[in-house]
């Protein structure tokens, strides 16, 4: 099993410290949703994500709640039935999540959300009380909500720029760069995740057999909707990762390295939807999302590590990417624009 269908069991015992009250068996939960409760011991032990959706309806189950009992309030079960009616019944997927947020706004009393759109980028942003912030845990479990009912509702998935939150960074982030970004954010001001506002524009035409074909698999399908690390286009990026752009090699050398053709190489990629210009250009953008994020970098510099013969390259190769300019972008994730 690849480990893009698996959840680590770093996030089992989130859910159960969250869920399993005094007087709630946590041996007899584990058991009747098939998780061996010897793998709690095991700190890279994973298992299928079909399993922990089974253990996320049960607790919801038995406490009617369908956030965990995160929140003072609870997200009583049907909410995510109701908040996916709700939002498929917009035009655009900008309206949608105005009225889903609307909706979980509603029903958490902690967890108050807005979405801000700032020229080409938008936010959701949650708008918390002063009082001590959530756990790291709470704001995935509500990220993936979000996140999950926007992509399904778009028909794509939303990439994310990045994730800002007020909470300190947790032992475990694995799973989570994995579902949203690698470009997670702790110790912020606020909590808010930003992507590019054009896909707002995007149209929902989603039908009563669909939504009825997504809660039936709802969250397994959410939890796997993400991309698949042992794929060959993976592989290429972990690898350039590893190496300076402007020690990137071309096609035919980077097929050399793999032992396989040109040819061969390109056609895997087209399999799974890729081209190594596109893996190129997505690992400059996460470099360059990183780096924008430290003021003390300049715009030359960034631009230098990147390999642009010049600044300028780099800004319009930025503007493609993230639909910003990185003036722009910095502003915004530094919150100079208020």
């Amino acid at each position: 099993m690849s480990e893009k269908d698996t959840i680590s069991l770093h996030l089992v015992r989130e859910a159960l410290l969250q869920s399993c009250a005094p007087g709630i068996d946590t041996l007899a939960v584990l058991n009747k949703v098939g998780i061996d409760p010897a793998l709690l011991g095991q700190p890279d032990a994973r298992i299928p994500a079909s399993t922990y959706a089974r253990l996320w309806r049960l607790l919801a189950r038995r406490m009617d709640d369908e956030f965990f009992g995160m929140d003072p309030r609870r997200l009583k079960s049907g909410s995510l039935a109701f908040l996916c009616r709700a939002c498929m019944a917009q035009p655009t997927l900008g309206a949608g999540l105005d009225t889903g947020l609307g909706f979980l706004s509603l029903m958490l009393e902690r967890m108050p959300a807005q979405l801000v759109r700032q020229q080409s980028l938008a936010e959701i942003v949650l708008l918390e009380p002063e009082a001590e912030a959530n756990r790291a845990f709470t704001y995935f479990t509500y990220w993936m909500i979000v996140h999950g009912v926007a992509c399904w509702l778009a028909g794509r998935r939303i990439p994310i720029l990045a994730i800002e939150l007020r909470c300190a960074q947790p032992d475990y982030c694995d799973d989570y760069q994995v579902m949203f970004s690698d470009n997670l954010r702790f110790n912020r001001p606020r909590t808010r995740m930003i992507f590019a506002a054009d896909c707002l524009d995007l149209p929902v035409k989603r039908s009563a057999e669909e939504l009825k074909r997504f809660l039936a698999h709802a969250p397994a399908n959410i939890l796997v909707k993400y991309r698949d690390p042992d794929s060959l286009a993976a592989r290429i990026k972990h690898d350039l990762r590893q190496m300076p752009p402007d020690t990137w090699p071309e096609t035919d050398g980077l097929a050399a390295g793999l032992f396989i053709s040109a040819s061969t190489l390109r056609r895997r990629l087209a399999e799974e939807g890729q081209t190594y210009q596109g893996l190129k250009d997505s690992v400059r953008k996460e470099l360059a999302i990183v780096w924008l994020a430290e003021p003390q970098i300049s715009f030359a510099e960034i631009a230098a590590r990147l390999g642009f013969a010049d600044t300028s390259s780099f800004y319009k190769a930025f503007r493609k990417w993230a639909g910003s300019n990185p003036g722009h972008y910095r502003s915004l994730i530094l919150g100079e624009s208020g």
